[in-house]
């Protein structure tokens, strides 16, 4: 079996493993996002004819997962891949109809108070997600009763009480891991605004598994050569070498509140 061919994995991600997974690695922009999303998407209720905010959608794979498989209508937003380019995924993928393409910078979202039923965020949320002011300000587009779900890389334990970033992860992802927080302090930070109730906040079942499967795709297929590149034979052999130690991603999903906020764990 290929790396590419493991990438189907019905046992686990039923949905997902519908796809080409070609097609999606043509779509490459970070780790594997539709798994990403199924894992996610057990943590949300997400039903026909909901109204989503894809954030930090990319080229768009998880967008056309989000209409395909749940039948809502999406709004992809993203600040680096046009609205045109986003468009014709929809279109060759049959969503043009359920999904609308906009340029949009997350600390500047051009829509209305209120205006989703859920705010969906795949591999993007350590871009700009992390500030305390943040989640009450993201809360402002989703209505009360509607949902927030983010997955982002996360670690087993904070860089701060690390004393630093450690040095293979360093060589490799820079002052990006400062960003990658552990699911704990995320539930923290968005349970103290009280303007959510935080449903479920969890590392994601062998998540570097995942990572490491879905690079070893990419190499094998030869991704996209835009953006920075990092050696991906450096990125397997961290990961093989870490095993989930400290690496991983943290699944977060939240409810807005009407009043006070109310204790939930998953």
């Amino acid at each position: 079996m290929t790396a590419i061919d493991a990438l189907a994995r019905p046992d686990r991600y039923p949905r997902s493993s519908q796809y080409d997974p070609v097609w999606l690695l043509d779509l490459d922009m970070g780790p594997n996002p539709l798994w990403l999303l199924e894992d996610l998407a057990q943590d949300l209720d997400l039903h026909s004819g909901m109204k989503v905010l894809d954030l930090g959608s990319g080229r768009g794979a998880t967008s056309v997962f989000l209409a395909r498989e749940y039948g809502v209508h999406v709004v992809a937003a993203d600040l680096w891949i046009g609205p045109d380019e986003a468009a014709a995924v929809f279109a060759e993928a049959g969503v043009a109809d359920r999904v609308t393409a906009v340029r949009a910078e997350a600390h500047a979202l051009p829509f209305a108070r209120d205006s989703f039923d859920a705010i969906v965020s795949i591999d993007a949320f350590e871009y700009f997600g992390t500030a305390d002011s943040y989640l009450p300000y993201l809360a402002g587009f989703v209505r009360p009763g509607g949902q927030i779900g983010m997955s982002t890389p996360g670690m087993t334990r904070e860089i701060r009480d690390l004393g630093a970033i450690p040095e293979p992860i360093k060589k490799l992802f820079g002052w990006e891991p400062i960003a990658w927080h552990t699911p704990e302090w995320w539930r923290f930070q968005w349970h103290i605004t009280e303007l959510v109730t935080v449903t479920c906040a969890r590392l994601q079942e062998d998540g570097w598994q995942d990572w490491l499967l879905w690079t070893q795709a990419v190499a094998e297929h030869g991704g996209d050569e835009s953006g920075p590149r990092r050696d991906r034979q450096e990125i397997i052999d961290l990961l093989n070498a870490d095993r989930g130690s400290l690496l991983g991603f943290a699944m977060v999903t939240a409810t807005k509140n009407y009043g006070l906020s109310q204790s939930r764990v998953c």
